[in-house]
């Protein structure tokens, strides 16, 4: 599979505004809201709200689970905003401390300022990372607060000079500061009209 570079149509695929399809909207406020309780409650530790069990096509039960990143698109990028802010300081506390207190107040109000692509960051020689390359494809599901998604998504391996790939880097490093200079990062955007969403609550 080819690595998305970040500089024609594959910045308009992997780039876009949220449209009007409803269950995207109900999973990108619901990302907000989820993400903004491990950022204000539980010093950004990821749950099982952000880290989906991994389903390769053909196969019914999952590999793993992966962290993923939710990151603005276009012009509300926030990329250089979290650049800034690592290279403020080499202090990992106070990195993360800072990043805690820009993420808990106004950055997850607004739903539609951010892809539907997610994003995670795997080690250079990662087998799972190979896999979810070669397969091209993958189905993520979320349990966490009584809901349950379940996204049909296309993968791809993003380049280092993509947006979301810089966006994922500079956000990964302000709470990891031993991120690997060659760390792969690969994007997963959903197809909504294959994905489904339901209540847990009985």
């Amino acid at each position: 599979m080819s690595t998305f570079t970040g500089t024609s149509s594959a910045i308009e695929m992997m780039v876009k505004g949220p449209g009007n399809h409803a269950l995207m909207e109900q999973f990108l406020g619901w990302q907000c809201r989820v993400r903004q309780i491990a950022m204000r409650d539980h010093q950004g530790r990821p749950d099982d709200a952000v880290t989906p069990a991994v389903t390769l096509p053909g196969n019914t039960e999952p590999f793993g689970n992966i962290i993923t990143v939710f990151s603005k698109w276009g012009a509300y990028s926030k990329t250089p905003e979290l650049k800034h802010m690592v290279k403020q300081t080499h202090d990992p506390a106070q990195r993360r401390e800072k990043a805690l207190t820009y993420f808990s107040s106004t950055y997850f109000q607004k739903a539609r300022e951010f892809t539907d692509t997610l994003s995670a960051t795997f080690q250079p020689e990662s087998v799972g990372a190979r896999r979810l390359i070669d397969a091209g494809s993958c189905s993520l599901l979320f349990e966490a607060y009584s809901q349950q998604y379940r996204l049909q998504c296309k993968v791809v391996e993003l380049s280092k000079t993509h947006p979301l790939y810089q966006s994922t880097w500079w956000h990964n490093l302000l709470f990891n500061p031993e991120l690997h200079p060659d760390t792969i990062i690969l994007g997963f955007t959903p197809d909504w009209d294959k994905s489904e969403n339901r209540s847990l609550v009985p």
